[in-house]
């Protein structure tokens, strides 16, 4: 009888704590993640006040038009350069190639990098960084433009790769001048609007 008695307060306890648990808030588990790492003090951008009243990010809806196959020109014997970034710091870089593809009937292009600090990095060596702006950066996107992560294992032998731009970012500069962000190369402006990936962030 102890026994049971003990197995139905336990499930009891598990079931109130299920339920007060928050789920996490984003309509895929890319939106989920990135709002849990916003919401997490430890490894949000985020000021103090703005992390306090966080609810989540602000996304364009998902919209599969925005997800394209790439064909990937490497570019060979690239030159390490400085890129600019918010701040006097000049982190060391390589063009790794070009990237071509369709969007609403738009051909475009964009280049894409490596970090060479990341290539020490265990975590990271596997990035590309491909920094973007577009028609809606400004207004309805962060104004300084967005990154997308591209993965050195999701280049298909042929030269193709997906990008989704749903899946695109801002840099930590959006949320808090204290960080210092590579600045979007100009000619890494797509002439079309992006509606996709996260919104501009209204600060408090």
């Amino acid at each position: 009888m102890k026994k049971l008695c003990f197995l139905v307060v336990l499930i009891s306890m598990l079931s109130c704590n299920s339920q007060g648990k928050r789920a996490l808030v984003g309509k895929t588990e890319y939106q989920q993640k990135l709002n849990s790492s916003y919401k997490d003090a430890t490894t949000s951008p985020l000021k103090k006040k703005d992390l306090k009243n966080f609810k989540g990010l602000d996304f364009f809806p998902v919209d599969s038009v925005f997800i394209t196959t790439a064909k990937l020109i490497k570019t060979e014997n690239a030159p390490t350069f400085q890129m600019a970034t918010t701040t006097d710091r000049k982190p060391l870089y390589k063009e790794y190639g070009k990237l071509y593809f369709t969007l609403k009937g738009k051909e475009l292009e964009l280049t894409i990098y490596q970090s060479q600090d990341d290539l020490e990095d265990e975590k990271y060596k596997d990035y590309l960084f491909l920094p973007f702006t577009d028609d809606t950066s400004g207004d309805e996107s962060y104004g300084g433009g967005r990154y997308m992560d591209v993965m050195l294992y999701d280049i298909n032998a042929d030269g193709t790769v997906i990008l989704n731009f749903n899946n695109t970012y801002n840099p930590y500069c959006a949320y808090n001048d204290k960080y210092s962000c590579p600045l979007t190369p100009r000619k890494n402006h797509l002439d079309i609007e992006v509606k996709a990936g996260v919104k501009v962030f209204e600060k408090h």
